[in-house]
């Protein structure tokens, strides 16, 4: 490897190598753009459409929602109207106390008096069936987040898969012309913004004020993989034919 000063720079690479890394850079930019896509339209859209920001949606995925579960949700909903208050709060209090067989007997004849019509096999609606206790306790568990066998499953892929990306384009802007140090901090912060974001997602489990995190580190990773596909192209093309004419 020759020394700094006389190292082989993206301008002076030759034609097919430039169009190599131009599309492979390209490539990237573009599978990054979907992957923020996908993101908004899976975790922040439909959170967007009941009234939620980015960060509630965020917590809202990796935190849950440790005040209810989704039957109790529904019954403080739409679906409440259909029971009297007494009934309500009677199957509210059987939620609460953690919606044992015991105590469904009492339960049941409330759910299928008020609710099995739209929400019972007969109905043949593409709805949730609530009128056995399997059925039920399917929507009474509280919503804790993301699981740890997801997460686990999650962080790997993501740290195993962010990382070859990030090599293959800090390997490109390695050659750029950037001063030694800025070049060696843009390299750097991809890999910083991959810690944070996916450490981010553990935190926030356990605590929600870290979804700020999650989406500092997020919006660290893209500006930061904008800069090196960005001035890479800058170097091979606009400055490389600066440098011919010259």
């Amino acid at each position: 490897m020759k020394q700094e000063g006389h190292l082989m720079t993206l301008r002076n690479l030759s034609l097919p190598v430039r169009v190599l890394f131009t599309c492979f850079l390209l490539t990237i930019g573009i599978g990054y753009l979907f992957a923020v896509l996908y993101l908004f339209l899976i975790d922040v859209e439909p959170h967007a459409r009941k009234g939620m920001g980015t960060v509630q949606a965020v917590i809202m995925k990796y935190y849950g929602q440790h005040g209810g579960t989704r039957l109790e949700a529904a019954l403080n909903g739409a679906m409440g109207e259909k029971l009297t208050s007494a009934s309500k709060t009677q199957v509210v209090e059987w939620i609460r106390k953690g919606a044992t067989t015991a105590g469904f007997a009492s339960i049941q004849p409330i759910l299928i008096d008020n609710c099995a019509g739209c929400h019972g096999k007969q109905s043949g609606l593409p709805i949730p069936l609530l009128t056995t206790y399997e059925e039920v306790t399917a929507y009474t568990q509280m919503d804790m987040g993301e699981s740890i066998k997801r997460l686990v499953k999650v962080s790997h892929i993501h740290l195993f898969g962010m990382s070859f990306i990030f090599i293959l384009t800090g390997g490109i802007f390695v050659l750029s012309e950037v001063p030694v140090r800025w070049r060696s901090l843009l390299i750097a912060i991809p890999f910083a913004a991959i810690w944070i974001d996916i450490g981010s997602w553990w935190f926030t489990k356990m605590e929600p004020l870290f979804a700020y995190t999650v989406i500092t580190g997020g919006v660290l990773m893209g500006l930061a993989l904008a800069a090196q596909i960005m001035l890479s192209l800058y170097e091979m093309w606009v400055k490389a034919k600066l440098q011919s004419h010259g």
